[in-house]
């Protein structure tokens, strides 16, 4: 199985009036996320027990390997940001009702669901993910993994929504602030529709 780079679901101009320019989205989808799939690709082509096995099987099959940590990451981070493209949207920050009302059953309020976020965001050393999944116990949380690992691979629920927290998503639009990328991401990109709908 050839893995390809997905289609971005808007233009690479379309966020830049929101926080996310035009040349981050060149950089980040064209290059960095590029840069995963083909060497994905590359793994796949010379290991036969990954040979027509899915993305996720993929993921599930190298991690905890220390000989397959790099097809794990590349693995990993193919998946985390074909998720990601998706969880970005020019019209986003806007809850709709039925997430809306569950975040507020799980976490108390939504000012507290952001905060809960901005924290994993902004606490995970280095390069990473932070995540909104909904628990093996049927409740929302936020989480957050290192590199290119994911809740996918930990177990530690259904991914709805998740960011990109290393610096290569960030740094041309906003240095070394990550609170304020995470922040901006909350109120105006965020595609909390796709996470409803990842609910389920």
């Amino acid at each position: 199985m050839t893995f390809s780079l997905p289609t971005l679901p808007y233009s690479v101009s379309a966020l830049a009036d929101k926080g996310m320019s035009q040349e981050t989205l060149e950089l980040h989808h064209g290059k960095h996320h590029q840069a995963y799939v083909t060497a994905l690709n590359g793994f796949v082509e010379k290991n036969a027990d990954l040979a027509g096995k899915s993305l996720e099987e993929i993921v599930a099959f190298a991690k905890d390997k220390a000989d397959l940590a790099p097809v794990f990451n590349n693995a990993g981070q193919h998946w985390n940001h074909i998720h990601f493209w998706q969880a970005l949207s020019r019209d986003g920050g806007k809850l709709p009702g039925r997430l809306e009302a569950k975040i507020v059953e799980d976490f108390g309020s939504v000012d507290a669901f952001k905060d809960s976020f901005k924290t994993a965001a902004t606490t995970q050393f280095g390069s990473g993910w932070a995540w909104l999944v909904l628990g093996t116990d049927g409740k929302l949380k936020t989480t957050k993994t290192p590199n290119g690992s994911n809740p996918l691979a930990t177990g530690e629920g259904k991914v709805l929504l998740g960011l990109d927290v290393w610096e290569h998503s960030y740094y041309v639009d906003f240095r070394n602030r990550r609170p304020d990328y995470v922040s901006n991401f909350l109120d105006k990109l965020a595609n909390y529709e796709f996470a409803e709908a990842n609910l389920g």
